[in-house]
C-alpha cells in the first residue's frame, strides 16, 4: 500500500487578472479615442424664434420591388399621403434601394414633381 501524500496539481494560470487588464484598456481606448472630427470652430446653432416646432423629415422609402412606404402608409397610398403634404414639404427625402433600376426612381421622381414636390434629396440603402 502506497501512503505518501499525492502530488500537488499544478495550477493553471490565473485568467482573472488577465481578463481585468483587458476590460480596463478597453475602457481606456473608448474614453481616448476621437470618434468624430473636432470642430475647428464654435460654432451656435440658431434658436427658433417662433412658437412652430421644427418640420419632421419626410422621407419616401423604395424597396427593390418597387414598393413604396410614407408614413404608415404603401403603395398607392404612399404617393397621395406624399401629395397631401406636398404643400408642407420643403423637401422629400427618398430612400431608394441599390436594387432598383434608375428609370424607375427618375420616373417616380417625375411623379413626386407632378405632385407637387418642390425637391427630392436622394439616398440610398444597400441590398
Amino acid at each position: 500500500m502506497n501512503f505518501s501524500t499525492p502530488q500537488k496539481r499544478q495550477a493553471g494560470e490565473p485568467i482573472l487578472p488577465m481578463i481585468n487588464v483587458v476590460f480596463l484598456l478597453l475602457i481606456f481606448f473608448l474614453l481616448s479615442s476621437q470618434i468624430a472630427p473636432r470642430a475647428p470652430f464654435a460654432v451656435t446653432p440658431p434658436e427658433l424664434e417662433s412658437g412652430e416646432p421644427p418640420m419632421r423629415e419626410a422621407v419616401l422609402f423604395m424597396a427593390a420591388d418597387g414598393q413604396l412606404h410614407f408614413s404608415g402608409a404603401e403603395g398607392g397610398d404612399a404617393l397621395a399621403a406624399v401629395a397631401a403634404q406636398a404643400a408642407e414639404l420643403e423637401v422629400l427625402t427618398l430612400r431608394a434601394d441599390a436594387g432598383v433600376p434608375a428609370r424607375e426612381v427618375a420616373a417616380l421622381i417625375a411623379r413626386l414633381r407632378d405632385a407637387g414636390i418642390k425637391a427630392v434629396s436622394l439616398t440610398g440603402t444597400g441590398s
